[in-house]
C-alpha cells in the first residue's frame, strides 16, 4: 500500500476528529441492529426460565417464555437466532435425540416459524446437548470421536430440523467431509434453500466454560477435552484450509469461533475468500466483560459497544452475541 506524503503541520489527523460531524462522515465501520445474532438457550418444559450463573443477564427459557424473547429480537430488528436447547432426558451414546422429530429443537422451530415467519432461525449442528459423554459426536471405547459415525447423525439431525424450519443449519461439531454429506442430504431432500453456516474455524478454546454450564454439558465431558477434532489455538494456516474446505464442499457461510481472541484469523479469512464472515462473541468473552461490568471496573455501553464494533473492523459480517439485545436497544436509543 502506498501512501501520500502527508507531514505535519500541512496534515493535521485531529483536524477530522475535532467536531462530531467529521468524525461519523469518516467513520470506516457502522455497527447496526442487522449485524447480530441472538444465541439463546432453550428448555423443556413450560413456564420456566433459569438464570446461567455464570453468564450474568443470560436465562434458559422454555418455550412460551422463548417466544416473549422471540418478539422482543423481531421488534429491535436482530435478523436471526441461533436456538441451543437444554436437554433434560433422553441422553445417550450415540445422541439419537438430535434427530427425533417431536424432540425439544423441532417442537421449538415449529412453533416459532408459525408466529414469526421473518425471523431467521440458526440451529446448532452437534451432538453434545445429547450424549451422556459431553462430546460432540459418536465416541469408541477409548472416548475417540469417530468422524464417519458422527457425520451420520449430524446429516439426520439437518433433516430433522430444515423439515422443522430451521432456516441456517450450523455445524460446529469440526467433523472433516460433514459439510459435503449436510449438503447433500439436504439437496436430495429438497431442502435446496437451508443454508449451513459453517463452524469452520473453531478452536479448542477455554473460553467455552460458561457455555457449557449452560447447556449442561460441562459435567458430562468431566475432565475430557475436544482438542481431537477442534482447532489448535496457535494455529492459522491450518483455518484457511478448514475455511477452503467447508466452501468447497458447500458452506453458504463461515464461522470463526471464538471471536475476540482470534480478530486476526477473521481478518485473513475475509481478506482470502471475501465471503459472508461470522464471528461468536463467546460465552466466557461475554462473561468477562459482564464481571468487569458489575464490578464498576469497566463502562459497560461503550466496551459492549466497541468489542462488537472490534468484529466489523476485523471483517465480519455478522456477530452471534449475548449481548444483542442490550446493543440492538442502545443502537435503536
Amino acid at each position: 500500500m502506498i501512501f501520500a506524503n502527508r507531514f505535519f503541520p500541512a496534515t493535521r489527523l485531529r483536524r477530522m476528529r475535532k467536531d462530531d460531524f467529521s468524525r461519523r462522515l469518516m467513520r470506516e465501520n457502522v455497527l447496526t441492529a442487522n449485524d447480530l445474532i441472538y444465541p439463546v438457550f432453550v428448555l423443556e418444559g413450560t413456564n420456566r426460565e433459569e438464570a446461567v450463573a455464570s453468564m450474568p443477564g443470560v436465562t434458559r427459557q422454555s418455550l412460551d417464555k422463548l417466544l416473549y424473547t422471540a418478539e422482543q429480537a423481531l421488534e429491535l430488528g436482530i435478523p436471526m437466532l441461533s436456538i441451543f436447547p437444554v436437554i433434560e432426558s433422553g441422553k445417550d451414546n450415540a445422541g439419537a435425540e438430535a434427530y427425533n422429530p417431536e424432540g425439544l429443537v423441532p417442537t421449538v422451530l415449529r412453533e416459532l416459524k408459525a408466529r414469526f415467519p421473518e425471523l431467521g432461525l440458526m440451529t446448532d449442528g452437534a451432538l453434545d446437548p445429547y450424549t451422556i459423554h459431553g462430546q460432540d459426536g459418536i465416541i469408541d471405547e477409548s472416548g475417540y470421536v469417530l468422524n464417519e459415525e458422527t457425520i451420520e447423525v449430524l446429516v439426520k439431525q439437518a433433516l430433522c430440523h430444515a423439515e422443522a424450519g430451521s432456516d441456517v443449519f450450523g455445524p460446529s461439531d469440526m467433523m472433516d467431509g460433514r459439510i459435503a454429506a449436510i449438503r447433500e442430504g439436504l439437496e436430495e431432500a429438497g431442502h435446496i434453500h437451508t443454508k449451513i453456516l459453517a463452524y469452520s474455524a473453531k478452536y479448542a478454546s477455554a473460553f467455552y466454560g460458561p457455555f457449557r454450564d449452560a447447556v449442561g454439558s460441562s459435567a458430562n465431558l468431566g475432565k475430557a477435552d475436544k482438542s481431537t477434532y477442534q482447532m489448535d489455538p496457535a494455529n492459522l494456516e491450518e483455518a484457511i484450509q478448514e475455511v477452503a474446505m467447508d466452501l468447497e464442499e458447500g458452506a453458504d457461510m463461515v464461522m470463526i469461533k471464538p471471536g475476540m481472541p482470534y480478530l486476526d484469523v477473521i481478518r485473513r479469512i475475509k481478506d482470502t475468500f471475501r465471503v459472508p464472515t461470522y464471528a461468536y462473541q463467546v460465552s466466557g468473552e461475554y462473561a468477562m466483560l459482564k464481571a468487569a461490568f458489575q464490578n464498576g471496573w469497566l463502562n459497560e455501553e461503550k466496551c459492549m459497544m466497541e468489542s462488537l464494533l472490534a468484529f466489523k473492523r476485523a471483517g465480519a459480517d455478522g456477530i452471534l452475541t449475548y449481548f444483542a439485545l442490550d446493543a440492538a436497544r442502545l443502537l435503536k436509543r
